[in-house]
């Protein structure tokens, strides 16, 4: 910039000055005698010091001020100047720093900003004593770093206001004194030149003045950073807690089905005891659990009705039931569906299975395999002498008069009177249980099936031992319920007509074969001949009696038998299918067929 410009800039400055002053001159003349007061004495004071002395008191006052200093509005419409001077600093057109090169004002400056008296708004900011007007003055030459001056007083005792706002991070002090009010010592041209090379690259921050400014630049900084720590560290969280809850539900997950399985199983694998308990009409299966968790046989009565729910297991029966620890909910659950007793009955030890179709030789023998404690040894020579045992059968009949009435004399030629009126059945067998009893259990379920039926079977002008002779029959001769009837009519067909019944199950047992495995060639090869009240192929009519124990199937088809001519059946040996024939002709046709050409193929 030339001197020329230089020249009129301050002419523009001091008519800005004046036109202040001409508004503020009433507040001049107030506070006139307080500046003079406050700023000659620090003058008088500082000319009589050294040089060096007054360097640090410049120092400290400038630093002082510097804290005190009110904090510059950083919007451009906030830009106020503190006083007329940096007013008209701030619209001078001069070449104004950079904001990285932000500098203090002079301690001339900073003394005038410390005054009291100096009013802060832009139209008030008028000194009001020569002192401040000189300064003001010098305030005018600009002080652009890239200038090159010589080194004089004066252009050094200039403070370099900066237009635009002030960043405290790049504040650089360069302390100078006004040439009218301390003598100081100046720097050489060529230090003044290497720190105005660091300007201009790069600000110099002096370390006192950045320990003595805020950090709130520091903490702002801080502050933009600390939310992507957080956010990052608040996902960690985040995931590890995942981690962790997952973690937890999979081992409450795992934990709580081998819960579950073990509540399931028996309370006591080992326990042979019995339990009776009552399960009441109508109750629910949460009643049910909980009173079975009562009587000990589960572990969880709320587990048990959860199981109970998830199987649909909806058909729990009431009544009286004899449960075991060892008994897994499973087991106690199939008990239940089967129905309990009216009545609280002894425990059963054991469990006796009559199949149909059994003989007395055969229930002897199944007797004889129990197993377990009971009040006498029941074997098969106990079970087969009981059922001979004439006092015992008279004792029988008198209990069972419906059934055992037309029972069949010793002198009949029977093997056992009782053969076939033993019905099959389970039985329980109880420690209090003895062979006795347990025939006479046999008789009871015989009476109670056929109870039904005593009319009917009077009303066939049959006894109960007759149909029950028939049905022995019908019971091994055909498989299915459509045969048995059909095959029951041929008989009676037969017996109506005075013809043999001509069957092979009735050789078979007066032979003791039958219930055993024998071949189709030995069941062709049947004798016969055979001298026995059983051999119905030489004599006319039924046998002495039943020849096993019927279904109740059996004795059902053999009431109610399906009526037709025919006279003749045949069962092919392979697949069972039973063939009917009106006549002898036919018969023979479906024999050679159906029984001798298979035999052959099998030799």
């Amino acid at each position: 910039m030339s001197e020329k410009s230089r020249e009129e800039e301050k002419l523009s400055f001091k008519e800005q000055i004046l036109r202040d002053l001409e508004r503020v001159k009433k507040h001049e003349e107030d506070q006139e005698e307080v500046n003079l007061t406050s700023i000659k004495p620090q003058l008088s004071s500082k000319n009589d010091q050294s040089i060096e002395a007054l360097m640090e008191d410049s120092l400290s006052a400038v630093e002082e001020i510097m804290r005190k200093a009110p904090t510059v509005p950083t919007h451009p419409s906030q830009d106020a100047p503190f006083s007329p001077a940096e007013e008209a600093v701030g619209t001078a057109p001069l070449n104004p720093s950079h904001p990285s090169q932000d500098l203090p004002a002079s301690p001339s400056e900073e003394l005038q900003r410390e005054t009291p008296a100096v009013p802060t708004h832009p139209s008030q900011d008028v000194p009001s004593s020569p002192a401040e007007e000189a300064a003001r003055q010098a305030l005018l030459a600009p002080s652009h770093p890239s200038q090159e001056e010589p080194s004089t007083p004066s252009a050094e005792g200039v403070s370099r206001p900066t237009p635009g706002p002030v960043s405290p991070r790049n504040v650089e002090k360069e302390f100078n004194e006004i040439p009218t009010r301390v003598a100081v010592s100046y720097k050489t041209e060529g230090q003044r030149e290497g720190k105005r090379e660091v300007l201009t690259s790069k600000p110099v921050v002096e370390k006192k003045a950045v320990e003595e400014m805020p950090v709130t630049p520091r903490r702002s900084r801080r502050e933009t950073v600390q939310p992507t720590k957080k956010k990052k560290s608040g996902f960690k969280t985040f995931f590890i807690s995942l981690l962790i809850f997952l973690g937890l539900i999979s081992a409450g997950g795992y934990f709580g089905y081998q819960y579950v399985q073990s509540s399931l199983q028996p309370v006591d694998a080992s326990s042979k005891q019995y339990v009776t308990v009552q399960i009441p009409e109508g109750a629910n299966v949460q009643t049910i659990g909980s009173t079975l968790e009562k009587s000990g046989l589960i572990k969880h009565g709320v587990i048990f009705a959860f199981y109970a729910k998830y199987k649909n297991y909806s058909d729990l029966k009431s009544g009286y039931y004899n449960l075991q620890k060892s008994m897994s909910t499973e087991d106690i659950i199939h008990e239940l569906q089967k129905g309990g007793t009216a009545e609280a009955q002894e425990p059963a030890l054991a469990n006796l299975t009559i199949p149909e179709g059994y003989t007395i030789d055969q229930i002897a023998q199944a007797v004889g395999q129990l197993q377990g404690e009971f009040k006498e040894p029941l074997t098969a020579d106990a079970f087969l002498a009981k059922v001979q045992d004439e006092n015992f059968i008279s004792k029988e009949v008198a209990k069972y008069p419906s059934l055992l009435e037309s029972l069949p004399t010793k002198e009949s030629g029977v093997h056992y009177r009782l053969e076939g009126f033993l019905f099959p059945a389970t039985y329980s067998i109880k420690e209090s249980t003895t062979i006795e009893s347990l025939i006479d259990e046999m008789l009871a379920a015989m009476d109670k099936t056929l109870a039904p039926h005593y009319s009917a079977i009077k009303s066939k002008n049959l006894t109960v031992n007759e149909l029950l002779t028939i049905a022995s029959l019908v019971e091994k001769e055909g498989a299915k319920t459509e045969d048995r009837k059909l095959i029951a009519g041929v008989f009676y067909n037969r017996l109506n007509l005075g013809m043999p019944l001509q069957s092979n199950i009735a050789i078979l047992y007066a032979q003791g074969k039958l219930g055993q495995k024998i071949s189709l060639a030995d069941d062709a090869g049947i004798d016969t001949t055979i001298n026995s009240p059983y051999n119905v192929y030489t004599k006319a009519g039924l046998m002495p009696g039943p020849v096993d124990s019927p279904s109740l199937d059996a004795i059902e088809a053999s009431i109610n038998q399906t009526k037709s001519d025919n006279l003749y059946f045949v069962a092919n040996v392979t697949d069972g299918k039973v063939y009917y024939a009106a006549t002898q002709e036919e018969h023979d046709r479906n024999v050679a067929e159906h029984v001798n050409s298979k035999l052959n193929q099998t030799n």
